[in-house]
């Protein structure tokens, strides 16, 4: 892997769709949630105004911006309200996406996850938090492992069970994935893998990146890349990747702009 200092001009001539995850890349890691019998209070993190302005300076230079997440849409709609002109949302692990307001479904888990929800909600123990509101997956914060929970979905090989350190993300294998999305809007967009970038740092963020012709990662322990943002300074991996973006497409000209209109016009 290489240092993204090491990013150019030429590194980026095919890229036209750049991924960003959102946890850990775009705002800090964590969820703040508590869930006391029907009330549950999340906090929503919002992204920094610096953020605000990189992401639209690189859509004014061409490039097509997704935001790939866990979390559910309402959430990740108010945390990018001011950008949403500007980007399209993955959200819930791949299994839908938001564009210029318009919803595309990509996978329908209702019958998968039937029969698993209740079990689930009866789970009693201290490390439970909550359950992050969801539409096609499930969520279940928690302070450290669950074994109950880990038990329960032993049971369904269709379903996968990830714990990314303070949750546990909850859906079907090999359809419900972050690279399944991507591999899904990279087609809406009438797009190869070669043209997409993307930026991930968690467990559920491997497949993303592998579905991406230039990966990045942001956090080798985690998760490999062709390129790595170092970690440990100031700013977040996503500030960092775009700034290298800006700084070396300063030079890109008009024609590919136009390629981002013609994309907005299919749509």
């Amino acid at each position: 892997m290489q240092d993204i200092e090491y990013m150019t001009d030429e590194t980026l001539k095919d890229i036209k769709l750049i991924v960003f995850d959102v946890d850990g890349v775009l705002v800090p890691r964590g969820t703040n949630i508590k869930q006391s019998g029907n009330i549950t209070t999340l906090e929503t993190k919002k992204i920094a105004d610096k953020q605000i302005e990189q992401i639209r300076d690189i859509y004014d230079r061409g490039f097509l911006i997704n935001i790939s997440s866990g979390r559910s849409l309402f959430m990740l709609q108010d945390m990018f309200r001011k950008i949403l002109p500007f980007v399209s949302i993955t959200y819930e692990n791949g299994s839908a996406t938001w564009y210029k307001g318009k919803v595309i479904q990509h996978f329908n888990s209702y019958k998968h996850l039937e029969e698993v929800y209740p079990l689930l909600l009866k789970v009693r123990h201290e490390n439970i938090k909550g359950f992050e509101p969801k539409e096609f997956i499930i969520t279940i914060h928690a302070t450290s492992r669950v074994p109950e929970i880990e038990k329960i979905l032993g049971k369904f090989n269709q379903l996968y069970c990830i714990w990314n350190g303070e949750a546990y993300d909850i859906g079907v294998k090999n359809l419900q994935t972050k690279g399944v999305g991507l591999q899904r809007i990279t087609r809406f967009f009438k797009l190869t893998k070669k043209n997409v970038m993307a930026i991930g740092d968690n467990y559920n963020d491997i497949e993303l990146l592998s579905r991406a012709g230039i990966p990045v990662s942001a956090d080798k322990e985690r998760v490999a890349g062709v390129f790595y943002v170092p970690l440990g300074g100031e700013y977040l991996p996503a500030d960092q990747l775009m700034s290298q973006i800006l700084k070396v497409t300063s030079s890109f000209d008009l024609e590919f702009v136009v390629m981002n209109s013609a994309n907005d016009a299919y749509v």
